[in-house]
C-alpha cells in the first residue's frame, strides 16, 4: 500500500502550487529584475509537476532512480539558467526549499495523527533536502562554467594583436602574465605574425604590475617562438622599478631588445625595417623617429 504522501499530494497539485508561489513572491530576496512573476510561476509549475509524478511510485529516498529522472531534469535546467542569469546560491536554493513548506502545509491540514504527520513530514524534509543538494551542486557547475568562460574571454580580449605599420605588430599586455594567458598570447601573436607575414613584434608590459622571474621566463618563451617564426621582438615599458628587479633577480635579457616605451620601440621598429617618418611638406627635415 502507498504512503499517504504518495497518495494525498498528487491530488493537491493546484493548491501546492499556489502556497508555493506565495511563498517565493513574499521572499525579500526575490529578483523581479531577473525574473517575472510569470517565468517563476512556469519554472515552479514544471518542477512541481515532475515532482508529483515522481512519488507516486512511493519512492522518498532515492533521488537517482528511474522516476526521478524528469525531476532532475527540470532541476539541472532552472539550475543553470540561474547561474548564467546572475541569481545568487541563496535566491536559487530558495527556489526548492520553499517547496518544502508547501507540502508540509498540505500534509498538516490532512494528517491529524501527530505520529502520522511527522513521518510524512520527515520523509518530504530528506526528498526536498537530496534535490536541493542536486540543486546547489549545478548551480556551482554552472557559475564555474559562467567563470571560465568570461576569464577566457578577458584573456583574449586584454591581450589584442595589433598591426601598427606594414610588417610591425604590437601586443600591450595589462595585468598578470601567467603560464595559461602566456599560450594565449604565444597563439595569438603567432597567428598574427603569419597572417600579417610582419618581421616585427613589439610586446609592451607597461600595464604588467610587477615582474618576477616567473613573468620574465614566460616573456624570455614568447621572444623565442617569435624568433622561430622569423621575426624580431621587442619589450618595450620597461619602467626603472621592473629594471631594478629584473637585475636583483638574475635575469638576463641581454639577447633581448628592450626599450623604455612603446614610442622607442616603435622607432627602433622602423630602423630596423629601413623606414622613414617625416611631417608633410618637410622633405628636407630630418626624419621624426
Amino acid at each position: 500500500m502507498k504512503s499517504f504522501s504518495a497518495q494525498l499530494l498528487p491530488t493537491k497539485q493546484p493548491e501546492i502550487l499556489e502556497t508555493w508561489m506565495k511563498l517565493q513572491l513574499k521572499d525579500e530576496g526575490l529578483r523581479s529584475d531577473l525574473m517575472s512573476s510569470d517565468s517563476l510561476r512556469q519554472d515552479s509549475e514544471q518542477l512541481l509537476k515532475a515532482f508529483l509524478e515522481a512519488i507516486k511510485h512511493d519512492n522518498f529516498t532515492d533521488v537517482n532512480a528511474l522516476e526521478y529522472d524528469k525531476v532532475n531534469e527540470v532541476l539541472a535546467g532552472i539550475s543553470m539558467s540561474r547561474a548564467t542569469n546572475g541569481f545568487s546560491p541563496r535566491e536559487t536554493a530558495y527556489f526548492v526549499f520553499s517547496l518544502k513548506e508547501a507540502l508540509t502545509g498540505v500534509l498538516e491540514k490532512n494528517i491529524k495523527d501527530p505520529k502520522d504527520l511527522y513521518s510524512e513530514s520527515l520523509k518530504i524534509n530528506k526528498l526536498i533536502d537530496s534535490l536541493g543538494l542536486i540543486t546547489f551542486e549545478t548551480y556551482i557547475k554552472g557559475r564555474e562554467e559562467v567563470i571560465l568562460r568570461q576569464t577566457s574571454e578577458i584573456s583574449e580580449i586584454s591581450t589584442p594583436v595589433i598591426q601598427v605599420w606594414a610588417g610591425i605588430l604590437a601586443l600591450p599586455i595589462i595585468g598578470t602574465l601567467d603560464s595559461a594567458r602566456t599560450q594565449i598570447v604565444m597563439e595569438s601573436l603567432l597567428l598574427k605574425i603569419v597572417e600579417t607575414e610582419s618581421t616585427i613584434a613589439i610586446l609592451d608590459i607597461s600595464g604588467v604590475p610587477a615582474v618576477d622571474s616567473l613573468v620574465a621566463q614566460h616573456l624570455i618563451k614568447t621572444v623565442a617562438a617569435t624568433r622561430l617564426m622569423g621575426a624580431e621582438c621587442i619589450i618595450s615599458g620597461i619602467r626603472p622599478e621592473i629594471a631594478q628587479t629584473i637585475v636583483h633577480l638574475g635575469i638576463d635579457l641581454s639577447n633581448i631588445n628592450t626599450k623604455a616605451s612603446l614610442a622607442h620601440a616603435l622607432r627602433t621598429a622602423f630602423a630596423l625595417t629601413k623606414l622613414e617618418v617625416r611631417k608633410v611638406g618637410d622633405p628636407g627635415k630630418n626624419p621624426l623617429y
